[in-house]
């Protein structure tokens, strides 16, 4: 299942999964989840840099 997706839309579309993810369960483990959109969305080590930063703030 490859898709030509516009630059950045993999890691909106994972910034969005976790949220929605958060919003059903707010007792998750963030850094879980992002480890799992990593995987799942099949981001690039930049992309998933930033998510990691991104989601380390949020605390």
């Amino acid at each position: 299942m490859s898709s030509i997706l516009p630059k950045g839309e993999d890691i909106k579309r994972a910034v969005k999964w976790i949220s929605e993810q958060l919003q059903e369960n707010p007792d998750q483990a963030v850094q879980k989840l992002v480890n799992k959109a990593i995987l799942h969305f099949n981001l690039s080590p930049k992309d998933a840099e930033f998510l990691i930063k991104f989601y380390s703030f949020q605390k």
